[in-house]
């Protein structure tokens, strides 16, 4: 089982868009999905609520009111955090994640507060997790602007206890083929190739990360 944990304190970065096209993802691949929701705004389970019936099957949890009770045959569990979490709580999701991933839009504010919110994290992981892997990934990036050309030197703030450079994995594009995709409840992937090309392109960086994302849940020691 592989944990992937979306996570950044700020609200509307996008955290539910990378959650519900991961679900949807690797539930188009065959795998057993399960979307747990910490957010009482339920987003993610809105998103699947709409999800065509026809469509491969993901298990909703809404977690932040019925507790983390994970199926054992789950393959990829996709957990969409609330914002403004810190403390306990902060704690008690990075212990439970493989991997983080971590949205935010291409601006000077974000930016600022990603990079606050990154200390808080580091000094999170060297005590509950320290074998878990974080990443950046930029929402909603309009291509060809000052900002996404910007982009690169706000990241070069970012930093990992270790001193090296926090991992950059994509700029996802502003497009509405994901406005579209949240409406039918439904992943970019699952759209037809032709239509979602350069959105599927700018994703192969994230997947092949995540598929290196460490041990099986099953496989650690529980703690």
């Amino acid at each position: 089982m592989r944990s992937v944990l979306i996570l950044n304190a700020k609200g509307g970065c996008g955290k539910s868009t990378l959650a519900t096209n991961l679900a949807g993802y690797y539930a188009s691949k065959g795998r057993r999905v399960v979307l747990a929701d910490f957010d009482p705004q339920e987003s993610a389970l809105d998103w699947l609520a709409a999800r065509p019936a026809e469509r491969p099957a993901i298990t909703g949890i809404a977690a932040w009111r019925d507790g983390f009770r994970v199926p054992r045959d789950a393959d990829w569990v996709i957990i969409d955090s609330p914002a403004a979490i810190k403390g306990r709580e902060l704690s008690d999701l990075v212990r439970r994640a493989d991997s983080i991933l971590m949205p935010l839009l291409p601006s000077a504010m974000d930016v600022r507060a990603a990079n606050h919110f990154i200390g808080d994290l580091n000094a999170v992981r060297k005590v509950v997790n320290r074998e878990v892997r974080v990443a950046t990934v930029a929402n909603r990036v309009r291509e060809h602007t000052l900002a996404a050309a910007e982009l690169e030197g706000y990241l070069a703030r970012f930093s990992l206890p270790n001193g090296k450079p926090f991992p950059f994995l994509a700029a996802l594009r502003a497009t509405q083929n994901y406005v579209w995709a949240a409406e039918r409840g439904l992943s970019i992937f699952e759209f037809a190739p032709v239509k979602t090309l350069p959105d599927r392109e700018q994703w192969v960086r994230i997947l092949r990360w995540l598929s290196r994302s460490g041990k099986s849940r099953r496989a650690r020691k529980p703690g």
